[in-house]
């Protein structure tokens, strides 16, 4: 082992909490160790948010090219077209390397030490890092911040390998397969199913909840399930999993009723969530409170140990790669001797599925739930002269508000680019926007936009469109 390296900051992880953290460390000029044993930028950047994004990119371009092959309502003609899943996967890995290589350079230019290799942690002060050459560095430091992240769930009867893959593989085929079933009706789930259904792949899901995106209510999935089915997308809500067939070929399942089927397929996606990556570096000898299986933190991400820090997913939900990365430029100016505290008003969540969802703030569900008498109020996309142009008029704005004080608590989406409005949904409630300031706002015409508008409209009793 080389001679021990002094810090003031180590970080464990290298993904979006942890290397925000590290780069606002630098600076802010504080001495910082980032320990990191795959790829910079963690789950997010190379196995999860944008090469995810990037294959449902893919898969939308090559479905447009089918229909334009077909009888398209634009007019426009083309030849069958073929895909060479090699090259997409090819393209997604160039933006991967790119976004990997832009953090790598982030965090020499602020001085930040990259360590490339896995941490085991000796006490709250010392860690000692298996380096990839087959070396081992011990690293002390005065703060500590665990930025492990987290790992896909396994079924434990349908462990991977084989026609078992994780996200991980269905993110890189090296072939399409003729037959997937996908295990979980979640938004990992529905996201990747909808891509591999839109490059040609028969796609079946299997949830065992009775609808999908089940932390979703009923109002905004109903669109999602509209579009999956129209897409030929099989769905098998209320269905739990037994396992493969015995000559591997379908995956069994039992109904509500009791009843077993099998479900022909080449190849099973596993998505049912994701967990905390708590075990295999020794973090159980710290002893630190626990919530559930996440490490249990303060307003300002301390954990029950003096100067040891932990952040994003290892922390719980929400599992959200821009609350991570909240988190750690928060913790970076703590320990720089800044007052800080991560009371978020609001945090928004996407789902990436065709038609898309988002959620900030409180629904209306969670809006009774705590007693408070509010407004609610949509508009339909089918009223929008722009999601119209876009021919994705299905699905709606809605919009949560106190009734007395018209101070918005919640807003919700489903629809074509929803995702871009979640920044307007959660400044709007951070800001502490009322029905009146969003109605009385001019928003460009045309653009989705003008259905937030309409909806506070609505809401205080004069839409105008419809």
């Amino acid at each position: 082992m080389s001679q021990t390296l002094e810090t003031t900051l180590l970080v464990i992880g290298g993904g979006p909490g942890g290397y925000v953290a590290a780069i606002r460390a630098g600076q802010l000029g504080i001495r910082t160790v980032l320990v990191e044993g795959a790829a910079l930028g963690g789950t997010c950047l190379n196995i999860g948010c944008i090469p995810s994004k990037a294959l449902i990119h893919v898969a939308e371009e090559f479905h447009k090219a089918r229909e334009f092959a077909g009888q398209s309502r634009l007019g426009i003609r083309v030849e069958a077209p073929n895909i060479d899943i090699a090259r997409s996967v090819e393209w997604k890995d160039g933006i991967v390397d790119r976004l990997t290589s832009g953090v790598a350079a982030l965090l020499k230019k602020h001085g930040v030490q990259v360590l490339q290799g896995w941490a085991q942690i000796v006490d709250g002060k010392t860690v000692d890092v298996e380096l990839s050459g087959g070396d081992r560095q011990r690293v002390r430091c005065e703060h500590l911040l665990l930025a492990a992240g987290s790992q896909s769930v396994e079924l434990p009867g349908l462990p991977y390998g084989g026609k078992v893959i994780s996200s991980t593989e269905a993110l890189a085929p090296t072939a399409l397969p003729k037959r997937l079933v996908v295990v979980g009706g979640g938004y990992i789930g529905l996201e990747l199913g909808t891509a591999y259904r839109k490059l040609g792949v028969e796609v079946a899901v299997v949830e065992a909840q009775e609808c999908i995106l089940p932390t979703y209510d009923e109002e905004l999935t109903k669109p999602v399930a509209a579009a999956l089915r129209k897409l030929g997308v099989e769905l098998h809500t209320g269905h739990s999993v037994l396992g493969l067939s015995e000559n591997g070929e379908a995956l069994r399942v039992r109904n509500a009723a009791n009843e077993e089927l099998e479900i022909a397929a080449d190849q099973v996606l596993v998505a049912v969530g994701r967990k905390p990556r708590t075990e295999g570096w020794n973090l159980e000898s710290l002893h630190l409170d626990m919530s559930g299986r996440a490490l249990k933190i303060d307003e300002q991400c301390r954990t029950s140990m003096r100067d040891v820090w932990a952040i994003g997913d290892l922390t719980g939900e929400p599992m959200l790669a821009h609350r991570a990365m909240a988190q750690g430029e928060m913790v970076a100016e703590l320990i720089a001797g800044k007052r800080r505290a991560f009371t978020p008003t609001a945090i928004p969540a996407v789902c990436f599925t065709d038609p898309e969802v988002v959620v900030v703030g409180l629904t209306p569900e969670q809006a009774q739930a705590a007693d408070l008498d509010c407004i609610v109020s949509s508009f339909p996309f089918a009223a929008n002269g722009r999601a119209m142009t876009l021919e994705s008029s299905d699905g709606f704005v809605r919009v949560v508000a106190r009734r007395d004080n018209h101070l918005i608590l919640g807003w919700q989406a489903v629809g074509k680019a929803v995702s871009e409005l979640s920044t307007a949904f959660v400044q709007s409630i951070e800001m502490g926007a009322r029905l009146e300031d969003i109605a009385g706002t001019i928003h460009a015409h045309p653009t989705l936009g003008e259905a937030v508008q309409e909806t506070a409209l609505r809401a205080l009793g004069h839409a105008l469109h419809i």
